[in-house]
C-alpha cells in the first residue's frame, strides 16, 4: 500500500528556532560592544592628547630652531654686506696704490732738479697730481721762490737713519733757511713724529734770538730721536697745536722719503687741519726740501714717493717744494 507523503511547511518550529539564536547572537554582540565603548573612547581620548601634545612641543622646537636659524641668517648677511663694503674699500685703495705705483714709476726729470740755495723753481706736475690739486692758485700757476712773509716758522725734520747719513748737509739747510727770514716773532722745531728739539719749549713758540739760533744750530749736530719717515703726523700736529688767526706761520719739511700709505689720505688729512678761506688762502704755508735718498742708482721708491707727495702738497698750500741734488752740496 502506498505510503502517503507529509507536506513541508516554511515556517516550522525548528527554522523559527534558528532565526531566533541568529538573533539573539546579534542582541549579544550588540550588547557586549556597548559595555567595552566608553573605555576604548577614553583610552582614544588620551592617547589623542598625548599625540597633540607631543606635537605642539616639536613644534615649539621648530619654531625655536626657525628663530636661531632667522638670527644666524640674519648675522651672515650682516657680515656679507660688510665683507662687500670691505671688499669695495679695499678696490679703492688697489686702485690708489696702482695710481701711485704708476706715478713713482713714470721717469720723470724733475724728481732731480737742481735747485740749490732755495731757488724759485717751476715745477711740471704729472697727471695724476693735476687730479690732486683742484684748489685756486695764482692766474699763470707759478710756483715762484720761498715767500718770507711769515712771522712765525716751524720746522718739521725726518731724523730718520737715512737722513743721519747726510745730517751735515740737513743742518747747513736749515741755516740756509732761518737766514732767509732775519728776525721772526716765534720758532719751533719738532721732528716727523711731532717730537720737539727742546722739550721744554713744547707746545710753546720759542723767541727768536741769536742765543737760541746758535743753540738750534749746535743742538741739530746730534738730534736723532725716533723717526717713521712719514712727516703726515707732525704737520698736523704742528698746525693743530700752532695756528691762530692772527699768525702767519710757514712749515718747513725737511726729509728724504714717505714710508706712509696713501699719499691721497696723507693730502686728504692735511687739508682737514689746514683749511682754506674764501680767498683760497690756507691756514699756514707748507714748504719742503727733498733731499736726495742716495747718489748713485736709481732713487729707491720711498724717495720718489717723498718727492710726489710733497710737490703736491706744498701746491695745495701756498708753499714751494724744493728738490736738492749732489750738485747741491
Amino acid at each position: 500500500m502506498a505510503r502517503k507523503k507529509r507536506a513541508i511547511e516554511a515556517f516550522s518550529l525548528s527554522f523559527l528556532d534558528c532565526i531566533c539564536c541568529g538573533f539573539g547572537a546579534i542582541v549579544l554582540l550588540l550588547v557586549l560592544s556597548k559595555i567595552y565603548e566608553p573605555t576604548i573612547l577614553e583610552k582614544t581620548n588620551e592617547d589623542l592628547q598625548q599625540l597633540i601634545a607631543k606635537l605642539q612641543e616639536e613644534l615649539f622646537d621648530i619654531r625655536g630652531e626657525t628663530e636661531v636659524m632667522n638670527r644666524a641668517l640674519g648675522k651672515v648677511q650682516l657680515e656679507t654686506s660688510e665683507t662687500k663694503m670691505r671688499l669695495s674699500t679695499l678696490q679703492k685703495e688697489l686702485n690708489t696704490v696702482q695710481g701711485q705705483y704708476d706715478l713713482i714709476s713714470t721717469d720723470d726729470p724733475l724728481l732731480n732738479l737742481d735747485e740749490g740755495d732755495l731757488r724759485a723753481a717751476r715745477q711740471r706736475l704729472t697727471e695724476e697730481m693735476m687730479n690732486l690739486r683742484p684748489f685756486r692758485r695764482t692766474p699763470d700757476d707759478a710756483v715762484g721762490g720761498i715767500p718770507v712773509d711769515s712771522e712765525y716758522i716751524i720746522f718739521v725734520i725726518d731724523t730718520s737713519g737715512s737722513m743721519q747719513a747726510k745730517w751735515g748737509w740737513a743742518e747747513e739747510k736749515l741755516a740756509q733757511v732761518l737766514d732767509v727770514y732775519p728776525r721772526v716773532k716765534g720758532l719751533q722745531i719738532m721732528n716727523d713724529n711731532g717730537r720737539y728739539m727742546f722739550q721744554h719749549y713744547g707746545g710753546s713758540w720759542i723767541e727768536d734770538t741769536p742765543q737760541i739760533r746758535a743753540s738750534i744750530k749746535q743742538a741739530m749736530r746730534t738730534w736723532a730721536p725716533f723717526s717713521d719717515s712719514d712727516p703726515t703726523d707732525g704737520i698736523q700736529y704742528a698746525i693743530e697745536t700752532f695756528w691762530a688767526p692772527d699768525k702767519k706761520i710757514s712749515i718747513y719739511v725737511l726729509g728724504d722719503e714717505f714710508q706712509g700709505g696713501s699719499m691721497e689720505s696723507v693730502l686728504r688729512a692735511i687739508d682737514r687741519v689746514n683749511i682754506e678761506d674764501e680767498n683760497g688762502d690756507r691756514r699756514v704755508r707748507i714748504h719742503a726740501i727733498g733731499f736726495p735718498y742716495n747718489f748713485t742708482g736709481t732713487p729707491p721708491t720711498s724717495s720718489q714717493r717723498f718727492a710726489g707727495l710733497m710737490r703736491v702738497l706744498c701746491e695745495r698750500n701756498g708753499g714751494t717744494f724744493v728738490a736738492l741734488t749732489e750738485r747741491n752740496r
